[in-house]
C-alpha cells in the first residue's frame, strides 16, 4: 500500500512540474506519501495482529496445530510494519530515480473501466445496494445454520486400521488362527498391497490388550494401481464390512491408523464418538450401555457400533466342599495348595539369561487346566493319621494318601466381568461409534436426542459425551470468549484511527460481509465447520478491515482537502481500487492452492483455505460497492454533505 502511493504521487509531481525530479524532491514526495497512508497501514498491520491472537489461546490438539501458523504470522507482520515505515520509503526514494508513469497495466485498467459504472450504479440506488447485501447477509445465515461441524477435517491416510474384537477369552491360539484366516482375506482383494496384525500385550506395555483384541494394520496400494483407480475408499470399505463377517465370534472396527491413536489421545476411545455412562453396579452400566448401543446404531451416518466389552470372560469358579473335607481330615489351605500349583503354577526357582531372570513355574499343561473332567481327577494328598483313623470312611480310591480333587470340590464355569473402567474415579462403560458420510455435529445432536427420548437412565447414572465432538466443544467455548474480546479490541483501534464512531462502524461491517462469503463457499463445497474453519474466518476478518480502512481514510483525506462529498467518494474509491484489488489477490492467490490440493493431508488446510479465499471476495466487493454507499448514507443523514466537511482528526 505504501509503495503504491508513494508511485502514485512521484507520478502526479512529475506530470506537474513536467520533469524529473531532484533528490531532495523525491524525498519529500515519498515522505508525504508514506505519511498519507502510514497511520492506516500501521493500526491496519496492529488489527491484523489483534485478530490472530485468539488462535494463540487454542490448547491441546488444535494449539498444537495452528500456534505455529499464528505465530508465524505475527512475527511476519512485526517484521513488515518496521520495514513499511523504514527501509521501504527509504528504497523507494533512493532508487526510483527515472520517470514513473502513473498509467495503468491493461488489467487495472479494464478494472477501473468495469468499477466506476458499477459503483455510479450503486450510488444512485443506495437503498437496493444495502438491500441486497442485507439479503445475502440473511442467505447465508441461513446456509451457515445447515452447515455441519466437525472438530477437525477427516484425514485420507491410504491406509486402514481393522480392530479385531472376539469373545473374551479366547485363547492365544485361537486368535492367531482367527488372525491369520483374517489376514489371508484381506490379502485376496487387488487394492491392498500388505497386512500385518498386533495381538496383545506387547514386552513393554504401553497398549496393552488382552489376546482376544487384535490390531490389523491394512496397507493399500496407491491409487493408480488399483484396478479402478476412481473407485471412493468409503466403497471399498463398505465392501470389506460386507464380506468381513464370515469368521464367526468376530466383531470389526474400521478406522485409520493415525486417526485411531489420534481419537485415544485426545478422548481415551478409538472411535469418533463416545457415549460414556457412569454409575455404580455393573450390570445396570452394561444394561444402560446396550441400550444406547441400539439407540446409536439406528443414527444416520453411525458405523462400526459397539459397547465396550464389561461382561463375558468365562470364569472358573471352584466351590469347596467343607463338610467332606473336615470328614477326610482336609484344611482348606491343603487344598488351595493344589489348586495353585495345578492352576496358577507355583515358582520353583530362577533361570538367568544375562541379566535377566525369569522365573519356572510348575503347573498342569494348558490342555489339562481348561478340561473340567481332568481337573476333577487331580489328586489332593491326605494326612497319613487321616488316612489310618478314618479307613472306615475314606473311599477305597483315597486310601493310598490321594483323594480327587472332585471329592471335595465342586467346579462352575460362568461369564463374570471381562473389565472394569474407571474414570475421575467412578466406574464407567463406553459405547462408541465412527460416523461416516455425516459430519459429527448434527450426528450427536441427532443421537443426543434419540437417546434422551428413548433411553431411561437410572437415578444415581449419568452420561457424557466423548471422542472428538468433545474438543469441538471445548474450543468452541474457548473462542466464543476470546474472538468477541478480539473484535473489541479492533473496534477500539478504529475508534483511534477515525476519532468517532461513525467511520469505524463502517470499517466495522467489512466482518461480517467478509463471513458470508466464508459460509458460501463452504456451502458451496460441502465442506463442514471445523476449528481448521474456524481459523479462517479469524484470519479473514482482518483483511476484510484493512481493505475498509484504507479506504475510509482516503476519502477522508479529499474530504480534509475541500473535495464534494460526492467527489470525495467516487475519487476516492476509483483511486483505492488498485491497493484494494492487489491486497485482494495477493491473499486469495496465495491461497488457492491450499483451497485446491488434493494430496495427502489437504483435507485439514482445506477449511481454512476455502474460508479465506471466498470470504476475501466477499468482502472486496464490500469494500468497493456497499462501503461507498453506506459512507453516502451516513454522511447524508448526518447532513455532512458540503465542502470541507471532515469525518477524522
Amino acid at each position: 500500500i505504501i509503495v503504491e502511493n508513494c508511485m502514485r504521487r512521484l507520478a502526479e509531481r512529475q506530470h506537474q512540474l513536467g520533469r524529473l525530479l531532484t533528490r531532495a524532491e523525491r524525498f519529500e514526495t515519498v515522505f508525504e506519501g508514506s505519511r498519507e497512508v502510514r497511520r492506516a497501514t500501521l493500526f491496519g498491520e496492529l488489527i491484523i495482529m489483534i485478530v490472530y491472537l485468539p488462535i494463540l489461546t487454542l490448547t491441546g490438539i488444535e494449539g498444537k496445530m495452528f500456534y505455529p501458523m499464528a505465530f508465524t504470522v505475527l512475527a511476519a507482520l512485526v517484521g513488515a510494519m518496521i520495514l513499511s515505515v523504514t527501509f521501504v520509503p527509504a528504497a523507494v526514494a533512493l532508487f526510483v530515480t527515472g520517470r514513473v508513469s502513473e498509467r495503468p497495466s491493461p488489467i487495472v485498467r479494464w478494472a477501473e473501466r468495469a468499477y466506476l459504472p458499477a459503483l455510479t450504479t450503486a450510488m444512485h440506488n443506495r437503498a437496493a445496494t444495502v438491500a441486497v447485501a442485507g439479503a445475502l447477509m440473511m442467505v447465508t445465515g441461513a446456509m451457515a445454520l445447515r452447515l455441519g461441524t466437525e472438530f477437525l477435517p477427516s484425514l485420507d491416510e491410504g491406509d486402514l486400521l481393522v480392530h479385531a474384537l472376539r469373545i473374551p477369552g479366547t485363547s492365544l491360539t485361537t486368535a492367531i488362527e482367527m488372525q491369520h484366516a483374517l489376514e489371508r482375506k484381506f490379502k485376496t482383494y487387488p487394492e491392498v498391497d500388505y497386512v500385518f496384525s498386533k495381538i496383545g500385550t506387547a514386552e513393554i506395555a504401553t497398549d496393552p490388550m488382552p489376546p482376544s483384541v487384535a490390531d490389523t494394520y491394512v496397507m493399500l496400494k496407491p491409487r493408480e494401481d488399483w484396478p479402478d483407480p476412481d473407485r471412493p475408499k468409503a466403497e471399498f470399505v463398505e465392501q470389506l464390512q460386507t464380506d468381513l463377517p464370515f469368521i464367526p465370534g468376530n466383531n470389526y472396527e474400521f478406522i485409520q491408523p493415525i486417526q485411531m491413536r489420534f481419537n485415544e489421545l485426545i478422548a481415551g476411545v478409538r472411535s469418533d464418538v463416545a457415549v460414556k455412562v457412569f454409575g455404580d453396579d455393573v450390570e445396570i452400566l452394561a444394561d444402560v450401555g446396550a441400550r444406547i448401543e441400539t439407540v446409536l446404531a439406528s443414527v444416520p451416518g453411525a458405523a462400526d457400533t459397539k459397547v465396550e466389552q464389561t461382561t463375558g470372560l468365562p470364569l472358573l469358579t471352584i466351590h469347596l466342599k467343607r463338610a467332606e473335607m473336615a470328614r477326610l481330615g482336609l484344611n482348606v489351605a491343603d487344598v488351595q495348595d493344589v489348586i495353585e500349583v495345578a492352576i496358577g503354577g507355583k515358582a520353583v526357582g530362577q533361570v538367568f539369561d544375562g541379566d535377566r531372570r525369569f522365573d519356572i513355574l510348575v503347573r498342569l499343561p494348558e490342555a489339562l487346566r481348561t478340561d473340567l473332567d481332568q481337573m476333577k481327577r487331580i489328586p489332593v494328598p491326605l494326612s497319613s493319621s487321616a488316612s489310618s483313623t478314618n479307613s472306615d470312611v475314606v473311599p477305597a480310591t483315597a486310601r493310598a494318601g490321594f483323594i480327587p480333587l472332585g471329592s471335595v470340590a465342586d467346579f462352575e464355569v460362568a461369564p463374570g466381568p471381562n473389565q472394569v473402567s474407571r474414570e475421575n474415579g467412578k466406574r464407567r462403560v463406553v459405547v462408541t461409534a465412527n460416523v461416516r458420510g455425516r459430519d459429527i455435529g448434527s450426528f450427536v445432536a441427532d443421537a443426543e436426542q434419540r437417546i434422551r427420548d428413548q433411553v431411561t437412565v437410572p437415578p444415581g447414572y449419568w452420561t457424557a459425551w466423548g471422542g472428538q465432538f468433545e474438543q469441538l466443544i471445548s474450543a468452541r467455548q474457548r473462542l466464543q470468549i476470546v474472538v468477541p474480546v478480539a473484535l473489541l479490541l479492533i473496534f477500539g483501534l478504529l475508534y483511534v484511527t477515525f476519532g468517532n464512531v461513525r467511520d469505524s462502524v463502517l470499517v466495522f461491517t467489512g466482518v461480517p460481509m467478509a463471513l458470508t462469503g466464508g459460509v458460501f463457499f463452504l456451502w458451496a463445497r460441502d465442506i463442514p465447520f471445523s476449528i481448521s474453519a474456524a481459523v479462517g474466518f479469524i484470519a479473514l476478518s482482518g483483511v476484510a478491515v484493512l481493505n475498509g480502512l484504507v479506504m475510509i481514510t482516503f476519502i477522508n483525506k479529499l474530504r480534509e482537502d475541500g473535495r464534494p462529498l460526492e467527489e470525495a467518494i467516487l475519487h476516492g474509491a476509483v483511486a483505492r481500487l488498485r491497493p484494494v484489488l492487489m491486497t485482494a489477490l495477493v491473499a486469495s492467490l496465495g491461497f488457492l492452492p491450499m483451497a485446491l490440493a488434493t494430496g495427502r493431508g489437504a483435507e485439514v488446510q482445506r477449511p481454512l483455505a476455502t474460508v479465506v479465499a471466498g470470504g476475501i471476495l466477499s468482502s472486496t466487493a464490500l469494500t468497493l460497492l456497499l462501503l461507498p454507499v453506506l459512507y453516502r448514507l451516513f454522511a447524508r443523514d448526518r447532513g455532512e454533505g458540503g465542502p470541507g466537511a471532515t469525518t477524522s482528526r
